[in-house]
């Protein structure tokens, strides 16, 4: 089913890693009780410990360790016994104590990995495990807003809302293992979703819940030295990570095979141009003067503890992916499909437990059902139509007592309002005509009507079989059984 990744030798090869910042979806920040609470007027979730105020002492959430180990285990990372807070040193307007509370040489979670599918246009969909270097708790800081231009002064202005400062990250680091735009992004995506389906973020590019930072150099083949790092910054859609780390691949070979040299430098997506452009310059390595944080201390995490979190895990979206396509028969298209949200995978599921068949129910959730919830921005949770009832038209349609036409009249209501379709159909009329001697008065009509095409028909043109299939097909309003029908058609053709 899955193609090993093969090495391939070029002249060129792109070595990535991201930096992805998550935050962690608790009701209060990481350091106080102040609201997380997105959208709302700048400035108002705000306290003394956020802005760092003297006398302030700052308290650990506990339920952003218990997300971070969560997260740290679905990520197949060792838990530490033992890890600490430091503050790093910076000043920026948007910091609002010039410096942060994260984790240095003693991060919570090190060394895991996770395995993604990466589906490459014009090749076979193949493996890869992605090593991770490590997860770590900071806070966020807060957000800049570039506003207009001061009439006063003529020049532009920066507005600063701290509303985000002081929320709880995840930031999680990716070895240098991938070699694509398409394995970056495919990389990032299976972060959201194992984020998501663990209940600690909502994933929300849009809103900043879900951020990368990707870190991309180009080498003379996967043997040579790596070449000069640059970063590009604040990555918020898996589209824009891919076509960033192609365009930049290109741009650095260029400039290396034009002689140029490819500067150490934090750069930024231009989406509306297609290309990066340079922020700023990185000579070297900051400075942050890391050092304990005195007002924290260490944290210990019980073996104990440590299995209860573990045995709360769900079932994670590749162990999922594999099942559905070896235990169900699923292609690796409808696997990758249904796990993507963690609602629709449990709708499908729910589904099943009626004994329905897993690939016309997989049909009927990634096609017309998914299209219509994201047409009326809904999502499975909000259906009117229940996994019961999908398998009872499901079970109409596998009993040939409906067609699958009819079935697609009906799913609009259902969709809408929900119901039986079963008394649906009763109600309507909507049954499929399976009497033989029925359809065979009415193939007799229907012949009597069309001597033309019934005499054309016995001289040869054999394709006319398929009008008369229509015109029974057009007469009954599509509810007529087809396999019966074109038996009963050929015979009376032939007779």
């Amino acid at each position: 089913m899955y193609k090993s990744m093969s090495e391939t030798q070029s002249a060129w090869e792109a070595v990535i890693g991201l930096e992805t910042h998550v935050q962690l979806g608790t009701n209060s920040k990481i350091f106080t009780s102040a609201s997380t609470v997105f959208g709302d007027e700048p400035n108002t979730h705000i306290d003394p410990v956020v802005c760092g105020l003297p006398g302030t002492l700052p308290v650990l959430n506990a339920k952003v360790l218990e997300y971070a180990v969560k997260a740290s285990m679905a990520l197949n990372l060792k838990i530490a016994n033992r890890c600490k807070f430091d503050r790093k040193q910076y000043f920026y307007p948007d910091l609002p104590k010039n410096y942060q509370i994260s984790q240095f040489d003693e991060p919570i979670g090190q060394d895991g990995w996770i395995e993604v599918e990466v589906a490459e246009k014009g090749k076979e969909t193949y493996l890869k495990k992605i090593g991770i270097e490590r997860l770590h708790m900071e806070e966020d800081a807060g957000k800049l807003v570039h506003a207009g231009s001061d009439r006063l002064a003529g020049s532009k202005y920066s507005l600063v809302d701290y509303n985000r400062a002081g929320v709880a990250l995840a930031e999680i680091v990716s070895k240098p293992d991938l070699r694509t735009g398409r394995e970056a992004a495919e990389y990032a995506s299976e972060i959201r979703r194992i984020v998501r389906y663990l209940g600690v973020s909502d994933g929300n590019m849009q809103e900043g819940s879900l951020r990368c930072d990707v870190n991309i150099s180009v080498r003379r083949g996967p043997d040579a030295p790596f070449g000069t790092k640059v970063e590009i910054k604040n990555m918020n859609s898996f589209s824009a990570i891919q076509k960033a780390c192609e365009y930049e691949i290109e741009r650095q070979i260029k400039a290396y095979e034009s002689k140029e040299k490819v500067l150490q430098e934090t750069r930024l997506w231009d989406e509306s141009k297609q290309l990066t452009k340079s922020m700023r310059s990185k000579e070297g390595s900051s400075d942050y003067r890391y050092f304990p944080d005195p007002d924290l201390g260490p944290i210990e995490v019980s073996s104990e503890l440590q299995d209860q979190w573990r045995s709360e895990l769900p079932e994670l979206p590749s162990v999922k992916r594999h099942r559905y396509a070896k235990d169900l028969g699923l292609s690796i298209y409808d696997s990758r499909v249904l796990t993507d949200e963690k609602s629709m995978a449990k709708y499908f599921e729910e589904v099943l437990l009626q004994g329905v068949d897993p690939k016309i129910t997989a049909n009927w959730i990634t096609g017309d059902i998914a299209a219509y919830l994201k047409s009326t921005k809904k999502s499975f949770n909000d259906l009117p139509l229940r996994p019961k009832q999908l398998a009872e038209m499901i079970e109409l349609i596998t009993s040939q007592k409906i067609s699958g036409k009819i079935a697609k009249e009906i799913l609009p209501e259902l969709l809408l309002n929900g119901g039986s379709p079963k008394s649906m159909v009763e109600k309507q009329g909507l049954s499929i005509i399976s009497d033989p001697s029925l359809i065979t008065d009415m193939v007799d009509e229907l012949l009597k009507l069309h001597p033309k095409e019934v005499e054309a028909f016995r001289g040869g043109k054999k394709k006319l079989q398929g009008f008369f299939v229509g015109q029974l097909m057009k007469k009954t309003g599509g509810k007529v059984d087809p396999k019966l029908a074109n038996q009963i058609i050929i015979s009376q053709l032939n007779s």
